[in-house]
């Protein structure tokens, strides 16, 4: 353990408790009295730390009592090493689901920032980046420049004009819309609004918004109720019309589905034979019928029988593909 991570945990220990005893000191740090010596005397003199020991209780204490100068303070980024991991870990994270690199001049400063206090244990960057791997496939690639401004629209409230492109269609259309929540889903980025061409919320997709023009209106306040509607069902439709998928998936299957949440209200049932009985509620069928399908004859439809029916029409459309 280096020296400062050392000054940081006296820190902490010293900050959380009265007083910490000399034996406590040396059973947490794991170092010697002599060391544990040193490191005071150099908070002490370098640091302006007001460190006293308090003979009455037996220990160590932090007391702003003949402070003399400028005020105690650590100075610079204190991090512990599992701190440290932690962060280098949530940044790979950031890294891969930030696919159109909108973060990483952002992130650039802190990692150099980190790498200081590394140096100082032994470890290199490069080396820890090696063994943390986050992957991230399937994304879609938005445009850069018109994040920052729909963030910033959505945090401080004010409408938006945008042109959207719909895959649906292939056309692009003029919405203003009053930004409520940006969402990142199943690897892509989508703006949740009230749009007032429909007026009615809308989910768009960031890849498909070919332009951006910020309004210096306030936005349309939505229900708080309207806006719980797209946590109610499955998938990131949403819809006031809610109904429950009852899939069956077979015993192979069942091994990875009964440790999957598709739903935060979803139910589970295991059968004897091994099997897996999930109920799913779902308004709209599109993002359902895609997952029911990738699970190809592992999976059966018990309910509705309208989704049963489109799963049918699907399978059938593709057989005969290869016909």
């Amino acid at each position: 353990m280096s020296q400062n991570e050392r000054i940081y945990k006296i820190d902490q220990l010293l900050s959380n408790h009265t007083y910490v005893t000399i034996p406590e000191f040396l059973d947490r740090l794991e170092i010697s009295l002599a060391t544990f010596k040193r490191d005071i005397a150099y908070m002490r003199d370098r640091l302006n730390a007001p460190i006293e020991f308090n003979r009455d209780l037996g220990g160590y204490q932090m007391t702003k009592q003949n402070q003399i100068g400028d005020r105690y303070e650590l100075p610079g980024l204190w991090f512990s090493s599992e701190e440290i991991y932690a962060l280098i870990t949530m940044q790979q994270l950031l890294q891969n689901l930030d696919g159109s690199g909108l973060l990483g001049g952002h992130i650039k400063p802190l990692l150099s920032r980190l790498q200081m206090i590394l140096n100082q244990d032994g470890h290199v960057l490069e080396n820890i980046e090696q063994r943390i791997k986050v992957k991230n496939v399937g994304y879609r690639k938005f445009q850069i420049e018109h994040f920052p401004l729909i963030a910033t629209a959505t945090l401080k409230s004010q409408k938006i004009n945008i042109i959207y492109q719909a895959r649906s269609t292939d056309t692009e259309t003029q919405r203003m819309v009053s930004p409520q929540r940006i969402n990142y889903y199943k690897g892509n980025w989508y703006l949740e609004a009230w749009c007032h061409v429909r007026n009615n919320m809308r989910f768009f997709s960031m890849d498909c918004i070919n332009a951006v023009e910020v309004l210096n209106e306030p936005c349309e306040k939505v229900d708080k109720e309207i806006l719980e509607l797209s946590e109610k069902t499955y998938g990131i439709f949403s819809g006031t019309d809610i109904q429950w998928a009852k899939l069956k998936f077979n015993a192979t299957a069942a091994r990875w589905i009964k440790a999957e949440i598709w739903h935060p209200d979803q139910k589970k049932t295991l059968c004897e034979d091994g099997s897996l009985i999930l109920e799913v509620p779902y308004s709209d069928e599109t993002e359902m019928l895609m997952d029911i399908l990738r699970h190809g004859s592992n999976l059966k439809v018990l309910a509705p029988l309208s989704l049963e029916l489109q799963v049918k029409e699907s399978l059938k459309n593709a057989i005969n593909l290869y016909q």
